[in-house]
């Protein structure tokens, strides 16, 4: 026995106790308060908010297999299986030593703890798949890709439980036999239509009456969400699980969308599937309308069919977000064509960038390469001239959107003043209508202007020389387009003419 201390205040010794975490600590420690310091063993690490891990990515036009993770903000996050493999060992209680020993296991290799560290920390945090690290909330903010394309102030409008009980009651129509009698009754419809009836008739007839161009209106945002319905059953249909049915803001324009993310661990053909889903199910709402017709004899119902084919024309574009983009994507096996667009171009440009952006293109198989470079040579083109066409017609196009848009405004109030309510209401319907192109233009103009100034400020940073050139480039350019702007080299606004659908435009004379 050891006596510690001097006095009647001695304790003695009987060895090491417990002391705070279960490290050793003795009672002279405790006496003179020089405890030990603790070092806390580091937190373990967290996946963010929110976050799925689908899984392979199959059917994919890379050479090497690609994992798909969505962010809880639903951004869709491309892994490696090796950092695939650490994500889903995550639980926010395994440190990295035993995330170690579980990765080591299913990769076939040898993973330690610090791996383990410098992928969590350099590879997924920077992606927003997992928290970094001292961080209290699991919110993440982490870049998002394509954000002039994305949709803006999302609104659930079914959630993820009543979307899979929608997607189930309608998952029967995806069978085959149910698929080539609606192609079949589809295709009479069409000869029916267009061959002996005439499209047209129920159109204008249509527009000779508030109340049915209202009706119409509401039909086609039916027909809509029934599109989007098309999604969530192809989803479901083909082994995946659908997510919720929202809406929000595409650049100005109302849009809608479903969740179909899960669809990226079924095979193509399922992804393909329900990328169609939408149309086909376009397709089955035409039919019904038809049938409405024969059971009543109203010819709006035609009308919506009529309009139903330009929807299915339009969602069938590669473009914009659209269902057309999705199935070429899908077809090629890389889910974000407009994130190869850069690679692709800057390809075919020589120097170092031109070999790093080889070298990235070469992760794409020859036939999946060959489609986006396809697709992105086509589009860029149009793309540039489609706003070379809106700037060199810009005065034209401000004149006449804005002699029609007063127009429709003292009109529509006029027709709310004489009491005339249905047309006043169709008439702030025609009134959006114009609104919103006006509003795309202005926002598309702000937002390709700054990022083509922030682009051409990082390409020139340290090269003085190269800024002076785009500068003068630019100038000339803008003072160019602004001569044609005054001195009337541009065409001309149109004349006033007769509004095709007047009960758009109540007030504004016909003749």
């Amino acid at each position: 026995m050891t006596v510690l201390g001097n006095g009647p205040a001695a304790l003695y010794d009987t060895g090491p106790v417990p002391g705070p975490g279960g490290w050793p600590v003795t009672y002279e420690q405790v006496a003179t308060g020089r405890l030990p310091v603790v070092e806390q063993p580091p937190a373990a690490p967290r996946l963010s908010a929110g976050l799925r891990l689908h899984g392979e990515y199959q059917g994919s036009g890379f050479t090497e297999p690609k994992y798909i993770a969505r962010r809880g903000d639903g951004q869709v996050v491309q892994l490696s299986r090796l950092l695939y493999l650490v994500a889903s060992s995550i639980d926010g209680l395994r440190d990295v030593e035993t995330i170690a020993h579980r990765v080591s296991a299913r990769f076939g290799r040898e993973v330690s703890g610090e791996n383990v560290r410098y992928l969590v920390e350099n590879k997924l945090e920077p992606l927003g798949v997992t928290v970094p690290e001292g961080q209290e909330g699991d919110e993440v903010d982490a870049p998002r890709s394509d954000l002039l394309l994305a949709l803006k102030g999302h609104r659930i409008i079914f959630d993820e439980k009543r979307t899979a009980r929608i997607a189930r009651a309608l998952s029967w129509l995806h069978r085959p036999a149910a698929v080539v009698a609606v192609l079949v009754s589809a295709v009479a419809m069409d000869v029916w239509l267009f061959g002996f009836f005439g499209a047209i008739e129920p159109v204008l007839q249509v527009l000779d009456q508030p109340v049915l161009i209202l009706i119409v209106f509401v039909l086609t945002v039916a027909s809509l969400v029934f599109h989007e319905f098309g999604h969530a059953s192809a989803c479901r249909y083909g082994g995946a699980r659908p997510g919720c049915i929202g809406c929000g803001l595409f650049l100005i324009w109302p849009s809608m969308y479903t969740d179909v993310t899960d669809v990226y661990r079924i095979g193509r053909a399922g992804r393909i599937r329900t990328d169609l889903g939408g149309v086909y199910f376009n397709v089955v709402f035409m039919l019904g309308m038809a049938g409405a017709y024969f059971a009543t004899g109203q010819g709006f119902f035609l009308a919506a069919v009529y309009l139903g084919h330009f929807e299915i024309l339009e969602q069938l574009m590669p473009a914009v977000r659209l269902d057309g983009y999705y199935i070429l994507g899908d077809l090629a096996g890389v889910p974000d064509l407009y994130g190869k667009i850069k690679p692709i171009l800057l390809s075919l440009w020589p120097g170092a960038k031109g070999r790093a952006a080889r070298q990235e293109v070469a992760g794409l198989k020859k036939s999946a390469r060959t489609i986006v470079a396809t697709w992105v040579l086509t589009m860029v083109p149009l793309i540039v001239g489609e706003l070379g066409y809106a700037l060199w017609n810009l005065p034209r196009i401000l004149a006449t959107m804005t002699r029609s848009l007063a127009e429709q405004v003292i009109g529509t109030g006029q027709a709310f003043a004489d009491g005339q309510i249905v047309a006043g209401l169709v008439g702030v319907i025609g009134t959006i209508m114009l609104l919103c192109p006006m509003a795309g233009v202005i926002y598309l103009s702000v937002k390709i202007g700054g990022r083509l100034f922030r682009a051409a400020k990082r390409s020139t940073d340290g090269r003085p020389r190269l800024r002076v050139v785009l500068c003068a480039l630019a100038l000339v350019g803008l003072t160019g387009l602004s001569y044609a702007w005054v001195s009337g080299i541009t065409p001309k606004p149109l004349p006033k003419q007769p509004p095709i659908a007047p009960i758009l435009q109540p007030g504004v004379s016909t003749e």
